[in-house]
């Protein structure tokens, strides 16, 4: 990292432009952003802990935060974390992409308080240039969800903003949260039935958690051990039992079955199926009559 004395500020503000957002998806307590930036130069305040990736070319980027500067050629997969309440001053050379998650400082309160981690210890610092794996590939799952046609489950997005949060914690915070176990069996099987019960429902984490009775973040770790899988990875497959029980007993149309087993519409139901059985529901149908 290349550190040097800041420069005269260029001749015109950077200009923003959305590209894709999730401000209209219902997610709660953070926010993605992916938008186009012209070059020029931005002086601004941060009301929400921000966690940005470079997504676009290659690009020259200065930036300064808390008496820190930083001068380099940003990568795809680059990225920066500034907390609430900072101002950060950077300047970019040439257009670039970017995406921004914005989390909530009661969102992320809420996720300390939940990993047994004491609110008011958590003090996040500035990064203004991390190459994080785990970072990188949340970044990634963010892009490909706001840029895909199809809205992935809320379950899922919740999912991604609920580990972002568990993550700065754990690695950009001075507190420590404790070693997750398993969900006791009978809690599991209540989950689990709750799912097969509402298996068209929009699930909500929140909702689930309540189901077995432990906080969101929590649940996401304890379902993970219970089970080997991620809880939206879990409902997916739950989700395409059933529909295969619907595309071989039934003469269910195919676009009804996506529906009745919680699917988006016939698509999205396809492109689930072909993922875990090398096949389509067309193909399935055909086999079994």
């Amino acid at each position: 990292m290349e550190e040097r004395e800041w420069v005269e500020r260029p001749a015109r503000e950077i200009g923003f432009r959305i590209w894709r957002t999730s401000r209209d998806r219902g997610w709660r307590g953070f926010e993605a952003t992916i938008y186009d930036a012209t070059d020029g130069y931005s002086d601004e305040f941060i009301v929400d802990h921000s966690v940005s990736m470079h997504v676009g070319t290659p690009v020259l980027v200065s930036s300064r935060c808390d008496g820190a500067a930083v001068h380099r050629l940003q990568l795809p997969g680059d990225v920066k974390v500034i907390p609430a309440g900072y101002s950060r001053v950077w300047e970019i050379s040439a257009a670039t992409r970017k995406l921004v998650v914005d989390l909530a400082p009661w969102f992320l309160r809420q996720t300390a308080e939940e990993m047994a981690i004491d609110p008011d210890r958590v003090a996040l610092v500035p990064q203004l240039y991390l190459t994080d794996a785990q970072i990188q590939h949340l970044g990634w799952a963010f892009v490909a969800e706001l840029e895909s046609a199809e809205h992935a489950e809320r379950l899922y997005a919740e999912s991604l903003g609920v580990a972002l949060a568990a993550h700065l914690l754990r690695r950009y915070s001075p507190a420590v949260s404790r070693r997750e176990t398993g969900l006791p069996r009978k809690r599991l099987r209540r989950v689990v039935d709750h799912v097969r019960e509402h298996i068209a429902r929009d699930l909500s984490l929140a909702e689930l958690a309540s189901v077995g009775g432990v906080s969101p973040s929590h649940f996401k770790a304890q379902f993970k051990v219970s089970t080997g899988m991620p809880v939206h990875q879990y409902v997916i497959r739950m989700r395409v039992d059933y529909a295969l029980e619907l595309l071989k007993h039934t003469a269910m149309p195919i676009v009804q079955v996506a529906l009745q087993a919680g699917f988006s519409n016939q698509s999205h139901l396809s492109r689930h199926v072909r993922r875990l059985h090398g096949i389509t529901p067309a193909q399935i149908r055909r086999e079994s009559q």
